[in-house]
């Protein structure tokens, strides 16, 4: 069965809360509603002009929270990391690559310059020398292939020469994939994934049996 449409009054109490300035939360404790419900009747609603300076007072007090929680966050995140040690960084390469990167081979794709960095430079604390790694790209035809490609070497570290392959796709995609899409392998890494594969079942094996003994008591 679909969900029950809302009477009249209701929708009239919706849009009667958001025209007195408040906020899609605020509206939705106050009526029991869902958000995506409470959206789409307040959408497009004006707020009333004797009722802005209500509604933009509490938007400053929203940011201010925001502001707050975010550097709360920062100072609590620098508690509990400190430092990122070798170990540290091992660590994040596992999990990178567990998530992210290739099972066939040690390389991993992404369109986040800063997570291909963070990877390369983690796992030369593995023993992966620079000269290992080779870079592909994959780009829309309406990218400059130039402007990628030496954003991508410069992203890894390695000359443009390393670059082994571009693959160009119809059609346009700008926004998020301003330099295309990149793949960073490692040349003769089959020991290198084996240790990362021996890494994570060590992780895997330690972390979720102790989640099973916390959630079933036996140890």
């Amino acid at each position: 069965m679909g969900k029950k449409a809302l009477t009249r009054v209701q929708v009239s109490r919706i849009i009667y809360l958001r025209e007195r300035g408040h906020s899609l939360p605020e509206i939705k404790r106050m009526t029991g509603h869902g958000y995506g419900t409470v959206f789409n009747y307040i959408r497009g609603v004006r707020i009333l002009p004797q009722f802005q300076e209500f509604w933009r007072s509490k938007r400053r007090s929203s940011t201010f929270r925001a502001l707050q929680q975010q550097k709360k966050a920062q100072e609590h995140a620098q508690q509990l990391i400190r430092k990122i040690d070798e170990r540290n960084k091992i660590i994040t390469a596992v999990s990178l690559y567990w998530a992210e990167g290739s099972k066939g081979d040690l390389s991993l794709t992404n369109t986040d310059p800063a997570l291909i960095e963070t990877f390369v430079e983690c796992l030369k604390h593995l023993g992966v020398e620079k000269e290992r790694f080779s870079i592909s790209l994959r780009l829309y035809e309406d990218l400059d292939q130039g402007k990628a490609r030496t954003f991508w070497a410069k992203v890894v570290g390695i000359p443009k020469t390393r670059i082994t392959y571009v693959d160009v796709l119809k059609g346009r995609k700008r926004g998020k994939l301003k330099y295309g899409m990149c793949r960073v392998r490692v040349t003769r890494g089959a020991y290198f994934l084996k240790l990362l594969n021996a890494l994570k079942d060590i992780m895997k094996n330690d972390i979720c049996s102790r989640s099973l003994t916390e959630r079933t008591g036996v140890s």
